[in-house]
């Protein structure tokens, strides 16, 4: 695992009216702070990577669908530098990844159905600085294939 990344699993708890899933609580070892919640979707076979931020740290799961997330420590102090974690995320395999500053990560719904992400960061996002620093999803030096 990345130096700094964390994985929840998470449960889904259904009844006769539906299903609740906890993603992120106050008291979890992973919960830093909060800045803002948002959604961000992705159509089947579509990519939205690489990028990274400097200040916030980012708590993604995928609540329909199913989406690869893949992640890559470009920090040459980290122990784990140079290293890819991948992650298959839905309903049938839910779970909460933080991901620290400065690692790379992206995701590519690899379902037959838009992806939903949930993503709770620890800043809100800046529209006049954005903290995020991009790279294209197939032309840069990141060893990952997202065509597979």
């Amino acid at each position: 695992m990345i130096d700094g990344v964390k994985v929840k699993k998470l449960k889904l708890i259904p009844d006769e009216r539906g299903r609740l899933m906890e993603i992120l609580r106050a008291d979890d070892p992973m919960f830093e702070k909060f800045g803002q919640v948002y959604m961000t979707t992705a159509y089947p076979g579509v990519v939205k990577a690489w990028h990274y931020h400097k200040k916030q740290d980012d708590n993604f799961t995928c609540i329909a669908g199913k989406m690869r997330l893949a992640l890559y420590d470009a920090r040459k102090a980290s122990p784990t530098f140079g290293e890819i974690n991948d992650f298959l995320i839905s309903l049938d395999d839910p779970m909460l990844v933080h991901i620290p500053k400065e690692v790379y990560h992206g995701f590519k719904c690899v379902g037959d159905t838009e992806a939903i992400v949930i993503n709770t960061v620890t800043i809100p996002y800046n529209r006049k600085e954005p903290d995020e620093f991009r790279v294209d999803a197939y032309q840069n030096d990141i060893p990952y294939d997202w065509r597979k």
